[in-house]
């Protein structure tokens, strides 16, 4: 008896979430580290805010059961139990929520505690996110370890399509010198192997700060001035403009300054390595635009 197109699709359907769900897991991590997971993940805790927002992206919220302090999005991370800091975790919180993966930052988390609890026997995933390709490639890998491959697959799609459209529309324009400020006291930037650099030069912007091979590099108000800008982009810690982006205004010398392209992005759009940074990056190259045209 043949079967017809819609008999087929859900014969494929079902093979498909038996086999994602009963099936062994194994994805390799950025330590290069290969994760097996005998079925997927039911108890997961996130050790960065930008993890838990990517886990809540491909459909996995409702599997996190521990996070890290500022991981406030989507607002229902904000209910889960926190288990310490990014770079201060509290093991003894982690162990009694019993989770069967572990999502670490392998840049961000002590390595000393990441070490303790691969040895306490619990299944560590670490992830790191320096460049927006790889933000989708963790929520393919993501969606894999927690099961969630088809929720995740319209929010990967999504993704990729947004970043392609970005990369068309911006990716071969006249180049803008672009400072990022992240601090004001000490001048704290981005350097050239962050997220933030893989955003400027998307916009086809060039990071002035480049050529620091440094996380958060300080530099110094006589390099950003001798830099000359063109771009002045800076973040702070919240929603709400930071001041000291102002402080810029006795400096009329700067290009910047003069011809008045000194902005400023909300940092949880630009400095979290999420589905959310695609809106930030269009932000910045629409400022990086206005620089261009003038």
């Amino acid at each position: 008896m043949k079967l017809n197109f819609l008999e087929l699709y859900l014969t494929f359907l079902a093979l498909s979430l038996y086999s994602e769900a009963y099936c062994a897991i194994e994805v390799v991590d950025e330590d290069g580290n290969l994760i097996r997971l005998e079925k997927p993940a039911e108890r997961i805790i996130s050790l960065a805010p930008s993890v838990t927002e990517l886990l809540f992206a491909i459909g996995a919220g409702s599997q996190v059961v521990g996070v890290i302090e500022y991981s406030d999005f989507p607002p229902e991370a904000k209910t889960l139990q926190v288990v310490g800091r990014f770079d201060l975790l509290d093991i003894e919180k982690i162990l009694e929520l019993e989770s069967d993966l572990i999502i670490g930052w392998k840049s961000g988390n002590p390595r000393t505690s990441i070490e303790q609890l691969k040895r306490l026997g619990l299944s560590v995933y670490l992830v790191e996110l320096n460049d927006l390709p790889s933000i989708s490639t963790q929520m393919e890998s993501l969606s894999k370890l927690a099961g969630t491959t088809i929720e995740a697959k319209e929010a990967i799609n999504h993704f990729n399509q947004t970043y392609e459209s970005l990369v068309t529309q911006y990716g071969n324009r006249e180049s803008v010198r672009t400072f990022y400020q992240v601090w004001e006291s000490p001048i704290i930037t981005t350097g050239g192997k962050e997220l933030m650099n893989d955003i400027i030069e998307l916009c086809s912007g060039e990071n002035i700060f480049k050529a620091i091979d440094q996380i958060a590099p300080k530099v110094s108000l006589e390099a950003v001035i001798i830099a000359n800008p063109e771009v002045i982009i800076g973040s702070g810690v919240g929603l709400m403009r930071p001041e000291w982006l102002n402080d810029w205004e006795i400096w009329p010398s700067v290009k910047a300054v003069s011809e008045e392209h000194v902005y400023f992005i909300p940092p949880d759009l630009v400095q979290r390595q999420t589905p959310r940074t695609l809106i930030g990056t269009k932000q910045m190259c629409e400022h990086i635009d206005k620089a261009r045209v003038d």
